[in-house]
């Protein structure tokens, strides 16, 4: 991971070669992106009435907090105007309508100092999604619905693009975590007792990239980078968009990003819409994905992984 690609005149093929190699594209924002992010923000205010959505942790406990999420965060992945925008945005970005499948887009919002870290508003430490039975083709398209800065966005940690990193991966299938979670869902106060995928050692986070982008500005990255979500002290909350794309010729082909360290089972390639007509992937070519991807023949050497002081 050498280079950051400020709007690209790349064709989608070009772009995601780019990706697989381990650079970032990074776009202005385009109408259907901004569509998107009002949309968001109609939900987000609607909900939080009076209260300026950045700053109402201030105003909250952390139950209320965690209420008004779950009032409007489900609707807005589920919603079908959400899946038409996102039709727009790929479209807007050269996306082949026949080749290229989505899945829903998420809401996230990343709280300060920790007052709200865990379920609907997870904090994630350093992970690359292949380790959450991403396929190593998937493309993920991240930007914020309000303005952020340094302080709350999330962090790629360039070292570790070709540095396999020993994590938890081996005991990970996608399907047996939904199931699990169904579960938990029907039974409340039972601990959830799963493991996420994370580094078995702390890693050393530095150097590392942060992005600051216009509200809609369209980070884009492989699957396989290693990010996280950056400590937020800034005291407002971070609200971002981010969906993933996978192109059906690399899937046929089981071409992407190399995979150095991950080993878990289940793919999520059931959840993807194609672009051009939400139809689904052929269960067969899902069926491919679900031992999960050999790792690949480290020809680098590998480094000590330590945690940096912060």
């Amino acid at each position: 991971m050498n280079t950051l690609f400020i709007n690209p005149a790349l064709s989608d093929d070009e772009r995601r070669k780019r990706l697989f190699e381990g650079q970032v594209c990074v776009y202005s924002p385009g109408p259907a992106a901004l569509a998107l992010v009002e949309f968001a923000r109609l939900m987000i205010e609607e909900a939080f009435g009076e209260l300026d959505p950045v700053t109402a942790q201030h105003q909250l406990t952390a139950p209320e907090y965690e209420a008004l999420l779950n009032s409007f965060k489900p609707a807005f992945i589920n919603h079908a105007r959400s899946k038409e925008l996102v039709q727009a945005i790929l479209l807007e970005m050269g996306c082949d309508p026949e080749k290229t499948y989505f899945d829903v887009p998420r809401m996230r919002t990343a709280t300060s100092n920790q007052f709200l870290s865990r379920g609907i508003a997870y904090s994630f430490e350093a992970h690359r999604d292949t380790w959450f039975s991403g396929p190593l083709c998937q493309v993920n398209w991240w930007f914020p619905i309000y303005e952020h800065e340094s302080g709350n966005t999330m962090a790629f940690h360039p070292e570790y693009w070709a540095q396999p990193v020993p994590n938890g991966s081996e005991g990970y299938n996608c399907h047996e975590w939904y199931t699990e979670g169904a579960r938990l869902a029907q039974n409340p106060g039972i601990p959830d007792r799963r493991q996420r995928p994370q580094p078995v050692q702390a890693l050393r986070l530095d150097p590392q990239l942060r992005v600051i982008s216009p509200v809609g500005g369209m980070t884009v990255f492989s699957a396989a980078q290693m990010h996280s979500t950056v400590p937020n002290h800034t005291g407002k909350t971070r609200f971002s968009i981010d969906f993933r794309t996978v192109n059906l010729d690399d899937l046929l082909a089981h071409r992407g990003a190399p995979n150095y360290d991950s080993a878990c089972t289940g793919t999520t390639l059931a959840d993807y819409y194609r672009l051009a007509d939400l139809r689904r992937l052929p269960p067969e070519l899902i069926a491919e994905y679900e031992a999960g991807t050999p790792l690949e023949s480290v020809t680098c050497a590998p480094q000590t992984l330590q945690s940096e002081p912060r």
